[in-house]
């Protein structure tokens, strides 16, 4: 009963926190005149790569890395095949060219470091400082590469809803109602896969990576339904690489020893997939710079296909 309540919890606080997320985040981008695909691409990713981040440090520092190595593979995994599938369902969505000529090769290049630095079985202290300073060399190219629009004289005067200190106060806000939601919803399926008996990597890859993938997908459902999705676009391609970057090269560093160990089955086919993913994700967004319904439609069965395959050979 109490993982029930756990998860409603954490899924109604996600809903109302994405609906804030986008709204303010679109809002503080008009006004310090950044794109909404900048403010994704970092204050929103960061924010929504929280939930990885404290869950792969708690992992870790407990003993257990393979939930913290598979919740980051089973998040992007997730984020690239069922969120962004589900996006391009319900509505086409479109890239614009520095997506697809800078975000998109630095989503394929973090998903190949990892495949590189997990060969041996573990990730150690250096590959947690290269990971960690690819985070920080990612968000400081994204920013100094991202022209400044225009910011228009109605934006300057005003429409009522608060200045920049406003909206980023609102985003703050919306943001941890965004990481609590999930804390929840996690906290409440790893309990009840828990009881079921369940391997720890596949909690990680399935359980922990559906709930910490929510915060992303809500995001782009909302965003979608309000017709802004180069936020979301943004938030999922700058999630998918900071999650690998940033969450596991801090959690790396936080562990004991700086090490944590990566399972043979996450290096031999997860890690594979993952790589494969997001070089045909990234190939079917460069197909006439837009996501369409039918290659939307295959990113989703891709993903399902991959829980069956999950559940038929490892649970």
């Amino acid at each position: 009963m109490e993982a029930v309540l756990l998860g409603v919890g954490g899924l109604a606080l996600l809903l109302v926190g994405a609906e804030l997320l986008v709204r303010s985040g679109s809002r503080l981008a008009t006004r310090l005149g950044l794109s909404p695909m900048v403010i994704g691409l970092t204050v929103v990713s960061v924010g929504t790569s929280l939930p990885e981040l404290a869950i792969g440090i708690d992992a870790a520092r407990s003993g257990s890395p393979g939930i913290a190595t598979g919740n980051v593979v089973g998040t992007n995994l997730a984020n690239l095949l069922l969120v962004l599938g589900l996006g391009a369902l319900l509505r086409p969505v479109a890239f614009d060219g520095r997506t697809l000529r800078f975000d998109l090769p630095a989503m394929v290049g973090a998903a190949l470091l990892l495949f590189v630095l997990s060969r041996d079985g573990s990730i150690g202290p250096a590959g947690g400082v290269v990971l960690l300073l690819a985070a920080v060399g990612y968000v400081v190219l994204v920013l100094r590469t991202s022209p400044r629009e225009d910011v228009t004289a109605e934006a300057d005067a005003g429409d009522g809803r608060g200045g920049p200190p406003v909206q980023l106060l609102v985003l703050v806000v919306s943001l941890a109602l965004v990481v609590l939601g999930a804390e929840w919803l996690v906290d409440g399926a790893v309990q009840g896969a828990l009881v079921l008996g369940v391997d720890e990597a596949v909690i990680g890859l399935t359980v922990v990576a559906l709930g910490t993938s929510a915060p992303e997908l809500v995001t782009m459902l909302v965003a979608v339904a309000r017709r802004e999705t180069g936020l979301a676009v943004g938030n999922l391609v700058g999630s998918s690489v900071l999650n690998i970057a940033l969450v596991l090269g801090a959690t790396v560093l936080a562990a004991p020893g700086a090490t944590i160990a990566v399972p043979p089955d996450v290096v031999d086919a997860d890690l594979v997939l993952l790589v494969v993913a997001t070089l045909g994700a990234g190939l079917a967004m460069r197909t006439g710079s837009r996501l369409s319904r039918p290659e939307g439609g295959l990113l989703v069965l891709g993903y399902a296909a991959y829980l069956t395959w999950l559940v038929l050979t490892r649970v």
